[in-house]
């Protein structure tokens, strides 16, 4: 039997929620402070890392914590994994030349 998916919010503000376990397309319930919710995950989704819980178009804000850590750099549905890939730090600008796969940059030659 497959463990259940499940990620938490931490924030009721929060339109993302971070996944406990590795995610595959299908269900996952959506734990927050006295409620429980589901999203369906759309994409595999490494543990750790967040899915949106609202459709989030280009520019608004992706929160979590409650505060705002970035903004969406093209569509992101509800479901979809959020990283590098389609959010923009609000901390660092130079988020968007970030590696997807492990967070380098790859704007800086290494020799």
């Amino acid at each position: 039997m497959k463990p259940a998916i499940h990620c938490f919010r931490v924030d009721p503000r929060d339109n993302v929620a971070t996944l406990l376990l590795d995610a595959v397309p299908g269900e996952c319930r959506v734990l927050s402070e006295g409620n429980v919710d589901s999203v369906v995950i759309r994409a595999p989704i490494p543990r750790g890392h967040k899915v949106s819980l609202a459709d989030v178009t280009v520019g608004e804000t992706v929160i979590k914590y409650g505060v705002v850590i970035g903004r969406a750099s093209q569509l992101i549905r509800r479901g979809d994994h959020i990283h590098l890939h389609n959010c923009q730090s609000q901390f660092d600008e130079r988020s968007s030349t970030l590696s997807v796969d492990d967070g380098s940059p790859t704007d800086t030659p290494y020799e």
